[in-house]
């Protein structure tokens, strides 16, 4: 039979007090239960990463810390893989299913162009900024198509310095609307902090760019008197920064927000994106070069000093 007397007794005799399932093999490894997280926090951690999905493990865990749910970014990632929550698409399904349950649900084909992920831009060289208002990054998003209003444009706006954004929506993409977002939101912010504007780097769009003497864009710059610099022609990562804060707002608010709601007109939109500015800018800590974990708006403030040491020289 090729065994030998003793495990032929051995087997034997499991058969006898376990029947043949007694012949399988049992893994010694059992669970330490003791170590396992708790069931509120693991409780915790799920609905957190139903509730904002961007946010990788370490980003959860600061933001739990401040509810008073203490665990550790290891400890996070080893309760979204057990809970099949370990990629940023996987927790977006479940913002999914959790919408249907309450009868909110976007079917995937009216969002599938949102989640077209766009790939990290390639870093090429950094950008000289010495203070809030040095320079401005302005470029245009496109959000998607709402039914009965149509095409939904972005002007975006974010200080290099600071990383304070701005950002309102429209129907079409012209100079006027470049140079509206400007007038309405970014030149009253500076001057409300008596900060002066004095660069704006964007990319060669029309909406941009165009003769002096007509185009309403480059109008508007030279009456501000802000200096206009313009990117590499097919070189859409020099305004990287820009790009990259519309990947952050892509992920944290347009992919979440379009599965919770419906909207059926832009004003709903900007509100909505607006809260979540308001948030971006006062809340939400950055890790950027300048910003090094405090918010948008506390590196502005701290950087106010920087221009006042500037105009006093």
């Amino acid at each position: 039979m090729g065994l030998s007397r003793d495990t032929f007794y051995r087997y034997q005799n499991a058969v006898e007090q376990g029947g043949i399932d007694a012949l399988v093999d049992q893994s010694r490894r059992k669970p330490n239960i003791k170590n396992r997280t708790e069931e509120t926090i693991e409780a915790a951690v799920v609905a957190y990463a139903v509730e904002q999905p961007p946010h990788g493990q370490v980003r959860a865990s600061n933001e739990l810390r401040k509810r008073g749910v203490f665990i550790s970014p290891s400890g996070v990632r080893c309760v979204w893989l057990r809970h099949q929550l370990a990629r940023f698409k996987d927790r977006l399904k479940a913002l999914e299913d959790e919408m249907a349950k309450e009868n909110l649900i976007l079917t995937e084909s009216q969002v599938q162009a949102l989640e077209r992920k766009k790939q990290d831009d390639i870093a090429s060289g950094e950008i000289e900024t010495a203070h809030p208002g040095y320079l401005g990054s302005q470029d245009t998003f496109y959000v998607g198509t709402l039914k009965g209003v149509g095409r939904i444009y972005q002007q975006t706006f974010i200080d290099t310095y600071a990383k304070v954004g701005f950002a309102k929506l429209y129907t079409t993409k012209t100079p006027i609307t470049a140079a509206d977002l400007l007038n309405d939101k970014v030149l009253p912010f500076y001057e409300k902090h008596e900060l002066p504007l004095l660069r704006i780097l964007t990319d060669r769009g029309t909406e941009y760019c165009g003769k002096a003497e007509t185009h309403d864009y480059q109008l508007y710059m030279a009456i501000n008197d802000i200096e206009h610099t313009k990117t590499r022609a097919k070189s859409p990562q020099t305004n990287g920064i820009c790009e990259r804060f519309h990947k952050t707002m892509l992920q944290e608010f347009y992919q979440v927000t379009f599965r919770k709601k419906i909207y059926r007109d832009i004003e709903t939109l900007q509100f909505d994106l607006d809260l979540w500015l308001e948030e971006y800018n006062h809340e939400r800590t950055h890790q950027g070069k300048m910003c090094c974990g405090r918010t948008p708006m506390e590196t502005l403030e701290d950087g106010k000093r920087l221009w006042a040491e500037k105009k006093v020289a």
